[in-house]
């Protein structure tokens, strides 16, 4: 039977976490391990992607560590490690090599980056084995607001239309579509009517589905698990791709969203259906499972007026999670209130009255 997706993705994190640190200094063990109860297995993942960016750069561009290996940096040369080694650290993620690969980042890249340093930093600083914890003082780089790109009224409308028959694709992609078609218009269909995000979408399992109240669980980012509700447009999707697809595969995988090899469908190819249907609709914009997400967002927002209840649903536990991503729409309601506020009624002079 198929693996719980979220317990089988979180081993696969943690094997790639325990590789990464062989390729790090021993005494970063210790913070992997004193983190490990107040962080998720991804976020550690990160943080050894960007550990092991920063000591290559380290031992590889910095004059003074060029004698070191990474078994011989130890917790005494870290503590030797200055602000303006950090600094030229961030200058040299605008653009870098490593392992043959070319990568650059931008500024919101280079935060999150910066980010781990800090918490790497802080937790060695805290117990005692740092005498200053030098990532706090450099300062987070500037961080421009991103455009935020959802799909208006009508798009979302031809965008199910597509999916559903699948008349603008190609030849090719028609054969295909025989086979999943009822499968991805359920998809997107329950992406855009919940805003969920893609892992809860490919973690659900058929057990997670409740048609008599029409509601579905989902174990949300960070590992809870959280009764959603999904309204009948998706109900309707999810019952005919049940009912004339999925519940006659032959298979005793308990996920809900099948592959062509009846394995649970991945999030690579939840993305590039996306791609595939929405640039058929919207080529100009690029459109992914998370601009669905926003979409859903939008919509909801747009009809309650009411960004607690945006971010109950989306799940984001911070509401400034949600203005940050919702910000053009508070401007419009406070555009909207200058628009009807009015201070005379009659627009008359008052030393006529």
């Amino acid at each position: 039977m198929d693996e719980n997706y979220f317990d089988s993705r979180n081993k696969d994190v943690t094997l790639k976490i325990r590789a990464l640190r062989s390729e790090l200094p021993p005494f970063c063990d210790e913070f992997f391990i004193g983190v490990e109860n107040r962080t998720t297995p991804l976020t550690r993942l990160a943080y050894a992607y960007d550990l092991r960016i920063f000591f290559d750069y380290l031992l590889s561009y910095a004059r003074e560590y060029r004698a070191y290996t990474f078994d011989t940096f130890t917790l005494k040369e870290l503590d030797t490690i200055t602000q303006t080694h950090i600094e030229l650290f961030l200058e040299y993620l605008n653009f870098y090599t490593f392992n043959g690969k070319e990568y650059k980042n931008d500024e919101r890249a280079k935060a999150r980056k910066l980010s781990t340093l800090r918490s790497f930093f802080k937790y060695f600083f805290n117990k005692g084995k740092l005498t200053s914890n030098v990532a706090s003082k450099v300062p987070t780089p500037k961080l421009h607001d991103k455009e935020i790109i959802r799909l208006e009224g009508g798009e979302v409308s031809s965008l199910l239309d597509e999916v559903e028959a699948g008349s603008d694709l190609s030849p090719r992609q028609r054969s295909y579509h025989k086979k999943v078609g009822l499968r991805d218009l359920a998809i997107v269909t329950l992406l855009l009517g919940t805003g969920i995000r893609i892992s809860e979408c490919v973690g659900l399992d058929i057990d997670d589905l409740d048609f008599k109240n029409n509601s579905f669980t989902v174990t949300r980012k960070g590992g809870s698990r959280k009764i959603l509700y999904f309204p009948e447009e998706v109900s309707d999707a999810l019952r005919r791709y049940l009912e004339e697809d999925r519940l006659a595969d032959d298979t005793d995988s308990p996920a809900l969203f099948l592959s062509l090899q009846k394995k649970r469908i991945t999030v690579r190819a939840v993305e590039k259906l996306v791609k595939k249907y929405s640039k058929l609709i919207t080529p100009l914009k690029k459109i992914t499972p998370h601009k669905l997400r926003s979409t859903y967002g939008t919509n909801l927002y747009h009809r309650t007026n009411d960004i607690f209840v945006v971010a109950e649903a989306l799940g984001h536990k911070d509401v400034n999670t949600t203005k940050k991503h919702y910000a053009a729409m508070s401007e419009e309601i406070l555009k909207a209130a200058a628009a009807v506020t009015t201070l005379r009624d009659d627009h008359t002079d008052p030393d006529e009255n």
